[in-house]
């Protein structure tokens, strides 16, 4: 048992409740524990013996609300001060990315050195407090703060870094920003215009259900007319997923055949290569299956995921050879692990992917951020730069296939923390601006990122991010397309000015 105290009652909050709340083990993969509140503590029961971690969405004054963890700690007696450790974790993380990166000896980085060192110095000061909780607590809480302040502005720094070695090398001359809209867009001849003025490609979700309502049918009708409208604009067309087995893209007469694969399999391999077959001339890239590690009605064992995924990208690469194929990974930190051990870990996935010699041509990740559902909590941008420097390990290209924030609080109820987190201030047009913007210019930065999608396009109450679009439900735009569109221009222009 781990028991860690949060010390509510020296002027902060704890966090509202513990929804996304989790422990990580080895290699950051979520185990499965009961978590709950005890007598002002923090009381977990892992089934492992092993040292673990707590993630929980944690409040830092002055930063925002964001998914935090400790380092990973052996079972005791005496419970954890909380904010200490999470301040030890930050600390932790700091020193391994400025280590990787080259930066603890890069000129001109005195002012991040001072920062890092104000966060070092005052989580020593908070060690030496220790048993005084109020002072202990105030020293942590100081330490967290700066800690991710200077994670935040190392991550900028090494990306600014980079990104002016990409201009110069002419790694924007490609398609690599686009943005992900319906099949209705091609409804508005003046929407088109406006995607094709401000981004190189779309992306066009194909979504099964409503593709093939039912087993007979087949509605290609509004995706012919997108992919047409899209084309004649002069964009390039990404599709898919083309399998998705999440409850809002499964047919209903599939449910039939749930216990039955090969029905399942045979469905899949038949749509796959009839959708491809249709549009494989005028799409560049697909997306041949996304989430099926994490998320899955029919409950499929890793063997039958993994044939699955095989499938897919074979069947679109033979359909069509010169398209690109994507394989996707949803809720990149795998907190459903958790509680659904059917699941397979992302990361496990993806390198399971690369050691069965799938033929496909890179990973899509998906970042979206900012809703109170478990795995869509908001990250610190120094932990979304690490992971991706952590799949590119496995030696794929890396497309970021959906990227996301919202423009106002959703669910929230205005008087406490966001339920998924919030970004130095509460979400707003601005605040999402800069949120969007900041996370494109890191991931662009890095040279084995290729290209980076925003979802949504507009508003929509069916979206993932009902309030994440780039513009309103009237198609006003937002603040933040002005702000892709000058950050395209100037990616261009090959200046930072």
């Amino acid at each position: 048992m781990h028991r860690f105290m949060c010390y509510p009652k020296q002027k902060r909050q704890p966090p509202p409740d513990l929804h996304g709340a989790h422990l990580v083990g080895t290699d950051n993969v979520p185990v499965r524990a009961e978590i709950r509140w005890k007598n002002g503590a923090i009381v977990c029961m892992p089934r492992t013996q092993d040292p673990v971690g707590l993630s929980l969405l944690w409040p830092v004054n002055g930063f925002g609300t964001v998914q935090l963890q400790t380092t990973r700690l052996p079972v005791r007696e005496k419970p954890y001060h909380l904010p200490l450790e999470l301040a030890r974790h930050q600390l932790m993380r700091l020193s391994v990315k400025r280590e990787e990166w080259g930066l603890f000896d890069y000129s001109g980085l005195d002012d991040l050195s001072a920062r890092i060192d104000q966060a070092r110095d005052a989580f020593v000061a908070a060690l030496q407090k220790i048993d005084n909780p109020t002072a202990a607590t105030r020293l942590a809480n100081e330490s967290l703060a700066h800690g991710l302040a200077a994670g935040e502005e190392m991550s900028r720094f090494h990306a600014s870094v980079f990104l002016s070695r990409r201009r110069q090398s002419g790694g924007f001359s490609r398609p690599y920003l686009g943005v992900c809209a319906a099949p209705g867009v091609a409804k508005s001849a003046a929407l088109v215009e406006r995607i094709a003025a401000a981004f190189d490609f779309v992306r066009i979700p194909f979504v099964w259900r409503e593709i093939q309502p039912t087993e007979p049918q087949h509605l290609y009708g509004p995706l012919d007319e997108c992919v047409k409208a899209c084309g004649v604009a002069g964009l390039s067309l990404r599709g898919g997923p083309l399998l998705n087995f999440g409850v809002k893209s499964v047919p209903d007469w599939m449910y039939l055949w749930e216990d039955d694969f090969e029905a399942i399999y045979e469905a899949a391999r038949e749509h796959v290569e009839r959708t491809v077959k249709r549009q494989g001339k005028m799409i560049a890239s697909w997306i041949a299956v996304s989430g099926l590690h994490a998320d899955n009605v029919f409950g499929f064992s890793f063997e039958q995921v993994m044939e699955l995924t095989r499938m897919a990208a074979s069947v679109t690469k033979q359909t069509a050879p010169r398209s690109q194929v994507l394989i996707d990974l949803t809720q990149p930190w795998g907190e459903y692990y958790a509680r659904n051990q059917q699941t397979v870990p992302p990361l496990l996935y993806a390198d399971m992917v690369v050691q069965s010699g799938i033929n496909f041509d890179g990973f899509g990740l998906q970042f979206l951020f900012g809703i109170g559902s478990e795995g869509y909590h908001l990250r610190d941008l120094l932990q979304i730069s690490s992971l991706i420097d952590k799949l590119a390990n496995l030696g794929k290209p890396i497309h970021i296939t959906a990227l996301g924030a919202p423009s106002n609080t959703p669910n929230g109820s205005g008087d406490g923390p966001a339920p998924g987190g919030e970004w130095r201030a509460p979400w707003s047009d601005n605040v999402q601006a800069n949120w969007i913007t900041s996370l494109c210019e890191i991931a662009l930065s890095k040279p084995y990122v290729e290209t980076v999608c925003v979802q949504p396009l507009t508003d929509c109450a069916n979206n993932v991010i009902t309030n994440g679009g780039l513009l309103r439900e009237d198609h006003s735009p937002k603040p933040v397309l002005d702000r892709l569109i000058e950050m395209r221009q100037r990616f261009l222009a090959g200046s930072d000015e």
